[in-house]
């Protein structure tokens, strides 16, 4: 077994430990790379470009996104670790998919710990098309076995990563046929369990490195640990231990009697999904859209294409909605489209389509 040495980013050890390989790499230009990955030259994950720093406005709206959601957050994390210690009797082993699902991984290892529940955290890469690091779950599960594995993620878009963990996890005995995936928000119906099927705004969806233990999104290293870069160049920016702490403060706070249970409502996920599916498909037909992996739904998903990618256009359904208000700021700045459609968005409150510049 390749040895593994654990590390934590900007947050404690106790918070989680990053099962990844550090490397350096030379940075590849977002115009250059997304040419690279719609003409199949290269995949994404074998690529990164450099993370711009976030602007003053950007900082501000993030700020301002913790004093109007961070209340929720708080009552919504506390909600799923309940939830887990009905759910899982042995101890927990929350397996963040990094980056997304790191904070809300922090933030429920501390909720779990304030509940008595012996829980353990490790983030853990996922790439589309790549599937689950094996090196690293192979690790863990020696460590701990199986029985107590929840994977964590911030939210669904249209389900490409819980796919991806289902089909991963399929050539790995000992899981059920639905991986046991916990998110805040499922708007699409594909998660294991969530919190709410709402598009809302969640603080760290709208921010990448600083709110997720300084680390860059994951790297393919074929055969080995996927790998990640360590963000040094926005180390000022840091917000990762100061949003866990707001949170912590403010669940601190919650009468748990007073909260709704996180119930199966399998029916209802189905319907979600199905919704989904048909948002994503009206939109491939009416922008002619062959290669799906260009639509990226939700409030989250969209402000991240907008920072990482090269988009077309930014669809809304209000353009006066305060939570897709730094979206339009950015898509604003770069001189992006921006569609409003009150109809045809079904759950998601904006989505972000990528520009073709590329055979596919």
């Amino acid at each position: 077994m390749i040895n593994i040495e654990p590390f934590s980013g900007s947050y404690t050890y106790s918070d989680v430990q990053f099962l990844l390989k550090r490397v350096e790499m030379e940075t590849t230009p977002v115009e250059i790379k997304e040419q690279l990955i719609q003409s199949g030259k290269k995949h994404y994950s074998e690529m990164i470009s450099r993370e711009d720093e976030p602007t003053s406005w950007h900082l501000d709206l993030f700020e301002k996104s913790i004093q109007k959601e961070g209340q929720r957050l708080a009552k919504e994390v506390l909600q799923l670790a309940i939830f887990l210690t009905q759910q899982i009797q042995t101890p927990i082993v929350l397996v963040s998919l990094v980056r997304a699902g790191v904070p809300l991984g922090v933030m429920l290892k501390r909720a779990l710990k304030d509940l008595g529940k012996q829980t353990y955290h490790y983030g853990v890469s996922i790439i589309r098309d790549r599937g689950i690091d094996t090196v690293a779950m192979d690790w863990i599960e020696n460590k701990h076995g199986k029985e107590g594995i929840v994977f964590v993620d911030g939210w669904t878009g249209k389900g490409a990563i819980t796919n991806q963990l289902q089909q991963s996890l399929a050539l790995r005995p000992g899981y059920q046929d639905k991986p046991k995936l916990i998110v805040l928000a499922d708007p699409c119906g594909c998660a294991w369990a969530s919190a709410s099927d709402d598009d809302w705004l969640i603080p760290f969806g709208i921010m990448g490195a600083p709110v997720s233990g300084m680390i860059s999104r994951s790297i393919w290293l074929n055969g080995d640990l996927h790998g990640c870069i360590q963000c040094n160049h926005l180390e000022k920016y840091d917000c990762s231990q100061y949003l866990a702490d707001i949170v912590d403060q403010h669940r601190r706070q919650i009468d748990a009697t007073t909260l709704p249970n996180v119930s199966f409502n399998p029916n209802k996920k189905h319907e979600l999904f199905q919704i989904s599916q048909q948002v994503i498909q009206h939109l491939a037909e009416k922008y002619n859209i062959t290669n799906l992996n260009r639509i990226k739904p939700g409030i989250a998903e969209a402000t991240r294409a907008v920072l990482r990618r090269i988009p077309d256009y930014v669809l809304v359904r209000d353009r006066n909605d305060p939570d897709v208000k730094l979206l339009i700021y950015l898509a604003e700045s770069k001189n992006i489209k921006i569609i409003e459609d009150n109809k045809n968005l079904g759950n998601y409150r904006a989505i972000t389509i990528i520009k073709k510049v590329s055979d596919e």
